[in-house]
């Protein structure tokens, strides 16, 4: 198959209509995700990220669906009750960006025109933006202060770190524009910062991720533990949906291009946190390299005081940037 942006929204396309043939309690369908950019590819790979809104709730909330190693479907099951008040969904740090201008693949109901009229009102104005971002800072810090109560080991805890991470990140991304996706999350920070006028916090977040203290050879040499470590993990029934092993290549294919390209320390995220995800459902023995991978990243034994003490003046620059924020 040969794969282009129009192929793929093509599939997307008809992936809405079949659903809406077999489940009639479908109530909408968009497209929303890489696709809606004018480049979705990193290394020639891409998921296509789909939302189906029901009637009701649904047994399944997220599933992946193979279509060739490289890509794959990633549907997100939301009950149609998540939408009934749409003027609140503008100020959603997450459904609101993706309903301001998603591709509608399938609606009923006038369902379409009715969640992005309250959406898309006063959207764009400070204020909305506004609470947004501090709706994820706030939830950042909830993390950091629930993290002080925790034993600083082991992939739950790294897992609960990266996830007040993300937070605080995207809180700052949501200034100059949408949430940013786990795979590109340290490759366009900087432009996002830049866009929210705090540059300052590129360097704390590659530090803080521990991406400031290895080198694109470093990185490469990761790789086959972390394959090992995937594929043990992802093949299981339980897996996240994260790790499972039609991802893969979406991951592998990705990291080998941006090590290649002039951020190679990118990888990091997405590495670290799938790599998290699958010893922490693995036996201990899986963890050795893991291990040894975050000691060299900092976020291991006694070096985590220093990070989590990073992290909350990390939090505390961020919260007195929105705080001095016209509104």
């Amino acid at each position: 198959m040969r794969i282009t942006r129009e192929n793929l929204v093509r599939i997307a396309r008809e992936t809405a209509q079949k659903r809406a043939l077999s489940e009639p309690e479908l109530v909408a369908a968009y497209l929303t995700g890489s696709l809606r950019s004018a480049d979705p590819f990193l290394g020639n790979t891409t998921d296509i990220d789909i939302v189906l809104v029901h009637e009701g709730p649904s047994q399944v909330q997220r599933e992946i669906v193979p279509l060739t190693p490289e890509i794959h479907l990633d549907i997100v099951h939301h009950p149609r009750s998540d939408y009934d008040k749409p003027k609140t969904l503008r100020v959603h740090p997450w459904l609101g960006p993706e309903l301001y201008d998603p591709l509608p693949l399938y609606g009923t109901g006038h369902f379409f025109e009715f969640v992005q009229a309250g959406v898309r009102d006063k959207f764009n104005e400070p204020e909305s933006t506004l609470l947004r971002s501090r709706t994820l800072v706030e939830s950042a810090r909830q993390q950091w202060s629930d993290l002080q109560l925790k034993p600083a080991d082991g992939p739950d805890w790294l897992l609960s770190y990266l996830t007040c991470l993300y937070l605080a990140a995207n809180g700052v991304s949501l200034l100059g524009g949408n949430p940013l996706s786990e795979r590109r999350l340290l490759l366009e920070f900087p432009t996002r910062a830049e866009a929210a006028g705090l540059p300052e916090l590129v360097t704390a977040l590659y530090q803080l991720s521990g991406a400031g203290r290895v080198d694109a050879a470093t990185l490469a040499n990761l790789l086959p533990e972390w394959e090992n470590a995937f594929v043990a993990a992802g093949s299981r029934p339980s897996a996240d949906v994260r790790i499972l092993t039609p991802r893969l290549r979406y991951y592998k294919l990705a990291f080998e291009s941006m090590l290649a390209g002039e951020t190679p320390q990118a990888i990091l995220w997405p590495l670290l946190l799938t790599w998290t995800y699958s010893v922490s459902s693995l036996s201990p023995m899986w963890a050795e390299h893991w291990r040894s991978a975050c000691k060299m990243l900092g976020l291991e034994g006694t070096a985590l005081e220093e990070k989590m003490e990073a992290l909350d003046h990390f939090l505390d620059a961020l919260e007195e940037a929105l705080e001095n924020r016209p509104a």
